[in-house]
């Protein structure tokens, strides 16, 4: 791979000794690509082949579901115990290069399951999503029980152990956006009184037990990283210093980076948007580009790992000063880059020799949830054609864009349930 003398193409090492060769990394979308049996395929192949030719020094998967009865859309795709893990060793293959890093990325939502799948939701409580006329769209979620907890943990530890065996380098466990680890996090959500609820220590319980676990089960060798919220943007939910205390917690953990986010269904954050006008404000191009790297800062102030922040960056130059530590020596060692490399995928490439700026789709509808659902319709097209093979497609409409996401989704949807059915049947 070339060099640069930007920090962005520096090599950063992990506390495990294993290394990357820039500050890139492909952040997790929602790609909901699986084949039948919600295993990866040819689609997925294409897809990250691109991704590693496109020069990011870490690539992470897309949610892949600890359990086959929680997923967060029906192309969603399911690493458990059982699973023939054929299939992921060829994903892992596609997604490697010689000096990179590929890790999955694994997950459950908690309430933030479609009704339309006709599943159970789980979450700390019961209480249940607010999104106005599209709160239905969602399970009605139930109280865990302690059985349940100790499941779910399990779980998590087989699906490492799974990508492990796979070929994977890594895994990162997804706290943030309001799926089931961050539901535990935020007092919104958990209102639990036992061992599991009530302080940050215990709301945090959870992902600890989680971590814990999965690097007792694996290699020393093998990457542990954590998704995070930085903030869920919520009144009186998980907050800066919440996110602090984690950080403690998992600080003597053997956890190789902890990627930064923000935001969930219920406020969308980590889909803030640029507009042409911010662009030429250089005073304030840091902050509208690259919109949690002020809470990044502040949390590595505390972290014993590397910090990464994704959300946002379009542009070297916004790069390069994210990277940049602040007055009292602390910063991010690595940038999340996610939505960008939809439309782009060797943006990595590209910022070796130039400065290249990415547009993003603007969608100014009154309705804000369907304004974001379309801006991802539009982002899933581009995966599409990556998956396919093809170049991306710069003027896609957001209409026509997730009137057929929707018609995807539903076909998905009864893929699923007949795949559920006859999984149920053989057992």
């Amino acid at each position: 791979m070339k060099t640069a003398a930007s920090k962005l193409f520096q090599p950063l090492t992990f506390p495990n000794g294993k290394t990357v060769p820039n500050r890139l990394c492909k952040a997790a979308m929602e790609e909901n690509l699986s084949d039948e049996g919600q295993i990866p395929g040819d689609r997925l192949h294409r897809l990250y082949r691109s991704w590693v030719e496109g020069g990011a020094g870490l690539i992470l998967t897309g949610n892949v579901m600890v359990a086959p009865d929680a997923l967060t859309g029906p192309g969603g795709v399911v690493l458990q115990e059982s699973t023939d893990i054929e299939p992921f060793k060829r994903w892992a293959e596609a997604g490697k290069s010689e000096d990179g890093q590929f890790w999955m990325q694994i997950n459950h939502p908690g309430r933030q399951v479609y009704a339309a799948m006709g599943e159970t939701a789980l979450s700390p409580s019961d209480k249940t999503m607010e999104m106005g006329n599209f709160s239905k769209m969602f399970a009605q979620p139930r109280a865990m029980t302690e059985e349940e907890i100790e499941v779910l943990i399990q779980r998590f530890t087989a699906t490492s152990k799974q990508a492990e065996l796979a070929g994977f380098t890594g895994v990162q466990v997804h706290a943030a956006h309001g799926y089931l680890i961050s539901q535990f996090l935020s007092p919104l959500t958990n209102l639990r009184s036992d061992q599991w609820g009530g302080s940050i220590n215990n709301r945090a319980r959870l992902l600890v037990e989680i971590v814990k676990r999965i690097r007792l089960s694996v290699k020393s060798g093998f990457c542990v990283s954590v998704k995070l919220n930085s903030a869920d943007f919520q009144k009186g939910g998980f907050e800066l210093h919440d996110a602090k205390v984690v950080i403690q917690l998992l600080n003597e953990l053997g956890v190789d980076l902890v990627e930064l986010s923000g935001g969930s269904y219920e406020s969308p954050a980590m889909q803030g948007r640029v507009t042409e006008e911010d662009t030429k404000k250089p005073e304030t191009t840091l902050r509208r580009e690259a919109y949690f790297v002020d809470f990044a800062r502040d949390i590595a102030s505390v972290a014993k790992m590397p910090i990464m922040v994704t959300g946002g960056i379009l542009r070297r130059v916004v790069a390069e000063q994210a990277l940049e530590k602040d007055s009292a020596g602390f910063g991010v060692d690595m940038l999340g880059i996610a939505q960008a490399m939809a439309f782009r995928p060797d943006l990595p490439n590209q910022w070796l020799d130039h400065e290249l700026e990415i547009k993003l789709p603007q969608v100014n509808w009154k309705n804000k949830t369907l304004a974001a659902l379309a801006v991802m319709a539009v982002t899933k097209v581009q995966l599409k054609r990556l998956a396919q093979g093809k170049s991306p497609k710069s003027n896609v409409s957001p209409f026509f864009s997730l009137i057929g996401d929707q018609i995807e989704t539903n076909k998905r949807t009864q893929r699923y349930k007949r795949w559920r059915k006859n999984t149920a049947q053989a057992v």
